[in-house]
């Protein structure tokens, strides 16, 4: 299974059911379900489904903050930011240590 790599605090609101766009400047084929991997802690901490990727205009990124919760949305992120969307973000009661491979930055094969 993948496992997606993501910073503190959006692996929380993620798993909290706050935030389900992930936003990243890369587009993802992904339509499955991944675990979540809390950056820096060693620890694969939950689950959740990718089901969509958008790509998105100034006016998408500021009109859906409630979906992504960053607050300074006055430019985009990245030249191509899209939007990872995911759903069924479920938190594991009893996190994983797992082996983080050399030079892995956004995925991690498990």
């Amino acid at each position: 299974m993948r496992a997606l790599i993501i910073k503190q605090p959006w692996i929380n609101y993620i798993l909290d059911g706050k935030k389900t766009w992930e936003i990243r400047g890369s587009n993802t084929n992904v339509r499955d379900e991944i675990e979540l991997i809390q950056s820096g802690s060693g620890l694969v901490v939950g689950k959740c489904k990718v089901t969509d990727c958008k790509k998105l205009t100034i006016d998408d990124y500021k009109q859906n903050k409630k979906y992504h919760q960053i607050d300074n949305v006055d430019a985009l992120p990245y030249k191509n930011t899209f939007a990872w969307i995911l759903e069924k973000a479920e938190r594991y009661n009893n996190p994983r240590k797992y082996k983080h491979p050399k030079g892995a930055i956004i995925w991690v094969k498990l």
